[in-house]
C-alpha cells in the first residue's frame, strides 16, 4: 500500500507543477488553487508512503520519478525542445532511483 501512496503522491506533483505552469505566475486562479490542492495532497500522501518506505528512498522515487515526468511533459505539451543533455540527465535520474531502490531498505 506504501508503494500506491507514492504513486499517488508522484501523480498529484506532476499535476501540481503542471498546473503551476498553467498559473502564469499565479496570476490565475484555477490553475493556482488546483497547483495548492494538489501539492497538499501530494505531501500528504507521501507521508502515508513514508510509513512503510525508507525516507531515502520515498523522497528520491518521489522527486527523480516526478521530475522525468514533468520534463516529458514539458517536452510533449509544452513544445520545450528535446536535447541529449535533457536525455542524459533524466537517464541519470532514473538510474539513480533504481539503485537506490535496489540497495534501499538493506538493514
Amino acid at each position: 500500500m506504501s508503494w500506491l501512496y507514492l504513486a499517488i503522491a508522484i501523480v498529484l506533483e506532476v499535476i501540481g507543477t503542471t498546473s503551476l505552469r498553467y498559473s502564469e505566475g499565479f496570476s490565475k486562479v484555477l490553475p493556482s488553487i488546483v497547483f495548492i490542492i494538489t501539492y497538499g495532497a501530494s505531501f500528504y500522501a507521501l507521508t502515508l508512503a513514508l510509513r512503510r518506505i525508507d525516507l531515502s528512498v520515498a523522497y528520491a522515487v518521489w522527486a527523480g520519478v516526478g521530475t522525468a515526468l514533468v520534463a516529458l511533459i514539458g517536452i510533449t505539451v509544452f513544445r520545450e525542445p528535446l536535447t541529449v543533455m535533457k536525455v542524459a540527465a533524466v537517464g541519470m535520474i532514473v538510474g539513480g532511483v533504481v539503485l537506490l531502490n535496489l540497495g534501499g531498505s538493506a538493514h
